[in-house]
């Protein structure tokens, strides 16, 4: 038996109400699952960015002096020693700020004197242990030697630079594109000049998808302690599996070893890591929820709408298996019928979708909604659609001529 759209679009015109309302259902559900998954995509594609830096294998020791006679220099000295001697730790390092950690230190390099940029690049300040201390790999060049390192600043001399950094690949794309980053020279802010003397890759600072660039680093040569504080911060790297025997250890002995310090913390730098991406995890989890409530939702919609049909219209399916249609015939009917409504939905879904993807791009500053991700949530909810009206579809094609008679 051959179906017609064309009756079936009457049939829908004449009991229209439901019909829009899934459709329009249908057209929100597209339209927050293709935004919302391409959201959720970006945040998770943010998350596995590599970080170059050795994060399971790490802790941060973070302790401050508290009395005049605390001296921090060769507390210093005496703290890396201990550190270092430990079987289970492989380097160690002092540093102004912990990586992936969502707060630290930024400085403007350019490469010309005086020159002017509105960029910041994150940087580190670390001794020759300072490359194994992160785990990272030197790609050019070499690293810090010992009697490079700078000493602490002053407070009359807080503006000094040093002599040589280490910077990142990233970093030296942005400021010697095609070219050789090895020996050049680069300017901060008051025009003093650095040598590059090695690049890392990669590396990620500390500000992992807060700011445009977070792979844009330099390692600076120098003690991290600037007059008149009394903060440090450790880096310490430990052998695989030694991480959690060396944190109690460690926070054992710093805790009691000097008693004009206190030490605030010793923790992985895995937690940091964590703490950093706790609100794009958070919004992908939520997102993602709420994409399949909503998906859900709109299921139990097309269904209810496919069963209504079928309980209203007994006596039009007797008739029709009556004079001939199989059943086969009917199951069709009710999928064509429905695949219109759908259809409908997923065509006003598009420009919706469309549409919200360029507000949030304009508004967020987000990229442009990925089509791919568009023509996928189409496949999905019209499989969706046509899934959910399969068993009232099949229920409707159950009905003998008999019984529809007897329903008159």
């Amino acid at each position: 038996m051959n179906l017609s759209v064309r009756p079936i679009l009457s049939a829908l015109l004449r009991n229209r109400t439901g019909a829009v309302l899934v459709a329009m259902q249908i057209a929100i559900a597209l339209a927050v699952l293709v935004n919302a998954l391409y959201i959720v995509m970006q945040r998770i594609e943010k998350m596995r960015q590599p970080t170059g830096i050795d994060v399971d294998n790490i802790l941060v020791v973070s302790s401050a002096g508290f009395t005049e006679r605390y001296q921090p220099v060769p507390s210093i000295e005496q703290d890396l020693r201990y550190l270092r001697s430990l079987p289970g730790v492989t380097a160690a390092t002092a540093t102004n700020s912990v990586p992936l950690s969502g707060g630290g230190s930024a400085q403007t390099l350019v490469t010309q004197p005086n020159a002017h940029s509105n960029d910041s690049m994150n940087y580190f300040e670390v001794d020759e242990h300072g490359l194994d201390a992160l785990g990272l790999h030197l790609v050019a060049g070499r690293n810090f030697r010992h009697d490079e390192i700078q000493p602490p600043l002053t407070k009359a001399e807080a503006s000094r630079f040093v002599p040589q950094i280490i910077i990142t690949r990233a970093l030296a794309q942005d400021l010697f594109p095609k070219q050789d980053p090895l020996g050049k020279q680069v300017y901060d802010s008051i025009g003093q000049a650095a040598t590059v003397i090695g690049v890392v890759d990669p590396m990620l600072g500390s500000w992992p998808g807060m700011i445009a660039h977070p792979d844009w680093v330099f390692l600076m040569p120098r003690v991290p302690f600037t007059e008149g504080g009394n903060s440090l911060i450790y880096l310490v790297h430990t052998q695989p599996g030694q991480r959690e025997a060396m944190l109690r250890l460690i926070e054992t002995h710093l805790s009691s070893s000097n008693p004009e310090r206190v030490v605030h913390f010793v923790r992985p730098l895995r937690y940091f890591r964590d703490l950093v991406y706790l609100g794009d995890r958070t919004m992908g989890i939520y997102l993602f929820t709420v994409t399949l409530l909503l998906i859900a939702v709109t299921c139990l919609g097309v269904f209810a709408l496919a069963t209504f049909n079928v309980s209203t219209r007994t006596k039009q399916i007797g008739t029709r298996r009556a004079v001939g249609a199989r059943r086969a015939d009917i199951v069709r009917y009710f999928l064509i019928e429905n695949g219109l409504i759908t259809s409908t939905g997923i065509l006003v879904g598009c420009a919706l979708a469309l549409g919200v993807g360029y507000w949030l791009s304009m508004q967020y500053e987000l990229p442009r909604l990925n089509l791919y991700y568009l023509v996928g949530g189409v496949l999905l909810l019209w499989a969706i659609g046509q899934l959910a009206a399969w068993q009232p579809a099949r229920r409707a094609s159950a009905v003998s001529p008999s019984v529809a008679t007897r329903t008159v």
